[in-house]
């Protein structure tokens, strides 16, 4: 399905000196996930988590109070979604279903993140594609947060 406000699409990819497997460990471990996920200052919270095909979880990104400007989707400081696992494929493919919680209609529908990890010799490539970006969302700013939490990740792994 699509999102008839949906903007568009973003790729982002980094190969990661870490194997395909502790790579989708970082994924679908609660802990982890909270460790790199938010992009900069950021810090995260999972809520629920569910790892099974149609399971999921629940999350919040949450901007640092140093901040000035407030600018969360779901309340002045906080960004909360609930992602939904549509494709669960070790070592190899997550496909996930995001809907963020928010009053704003710029923020509804659901938005598609697809991560590819592909073995290299220096490393895995890890590939994060979203599809169905809702309008409040700049894909610009959407692709500099994932560079940043591709750095996270890569950190954390290696």
């Amino acid at each position: 399905m699509t999102n008839p406000v949906a903007t568009g699409s973003t790729r982002n990819s980094k190969i990661i000196k870490a194997s395909a497997e502790a790579l989708y460990r970082a994924f679908t471990d609660p802990t982890a996930r909270a460790a790199w996920q938010a992009p900069g200052n950021m810090t995260a919270k999972v809520h629920e988590f569910d790892l099974r095909l149609g399971g999921g979880y629940e999350m919040s990104l949450f901007y640092p109070q140093s901040e000035e400007e407030a600018h969360g989707k779901t309340s002045q400081r906080e960004d909360r979604f609930s992602a939904k696992f549509l494709e669960l494929r070790p070592s190899t493919r997550i496909v996930e279903a995001i809907n963020f919680h928010s009053a704003d209609l710029a923020f509804s529908g659901t938005m598609f993140m697809i991560v590819k990890l592909e073995e290299r010799d220096e490393g895995t490539e890890v590939t994060i594609l979203f599809e169905n970006i809702p309008v409040g969302i700049n894909p610009v700013d959407n692709e500099a947060a994932i560079r940043s939490s591709l750095e996270k990740l890569a950190r954390y792994v290696e």
